[in-house]
């Protein structure tokens, strides 16, 4: 009898309704100013997109700097990185300055994006609710179509787990 062999990765018991199925597509704002697409971002390499709630936030400035500090291996990977929150260009700018992070961060002012990728949601915290971003990462391949979600994300080891990922995708 055949032993079954385990898939290499800690597999959830399902998988995100997105996964499979092409990223919605977008025009945002960088924080230079300069509007770009999705198509532009992934031309001919895959995309780490991540969603987060708030520039110069602990966790967020977490999970901006572990990217920062993993593009090369992101890159050698075949893929960029774009960060999206609701924060506006000039926010985004002072952040990225502030951390020298070395990826696109992009505007969305209203939510939009947020909302056509279903990260934009009821929260609630200290018994308050309130809609917002739930962090959520997704990596989109170079046809556009996304491959794997991470919702729900919890900032330490995040960028390992999407290392992880993209060596698993190829």
């Amino acid at each position: 009898m055949a032993a079954t062999k385990k898939p290499a990765h800690k597999a959830s018991s399902s998988t995100h309704p997105m996964e499979g199925k092409n990223a919605p597509p977008f025009e945002l704002a960088t924080a230079d100013g300069k509007t770009v697409a999705l198509a532009d971002l992934i031309g001919k390499r895959g995309l780490v997109l991540y969603f987060y709630p708030k520039d110069m936030t602990p966790g967020c400035t977490t999970e901006a700097c572990g990217f920062r500090d993993n593009l090369d291996a992101i890159r050698k990977l075949g893929a960029e990185v774009a960060g999206i929150s609701g924060d506006s260009p000039e926010s985004h700018r002072k952040f990225a300055d502030k951390h020298a992070l070395n990826f696109t961060l992009l505007s969305d002012p209203g939510n939009k994006v947020g909302k056509l990728y279903g990260v934009f949601k009821k929260k609630s915290l200290y018994g308050r609710e309130f809609m917002g971003i739930e962090r959520t990462t997704f990596i989109i391949d170079r046809s556009g179509v996304v491959r794997k979600v991470f919702p729900k994300v919890k900032v330490n080891g995040h960028t390992e787990e999407v290392l992880e990922a993209l060596r698993e995708i190829g």
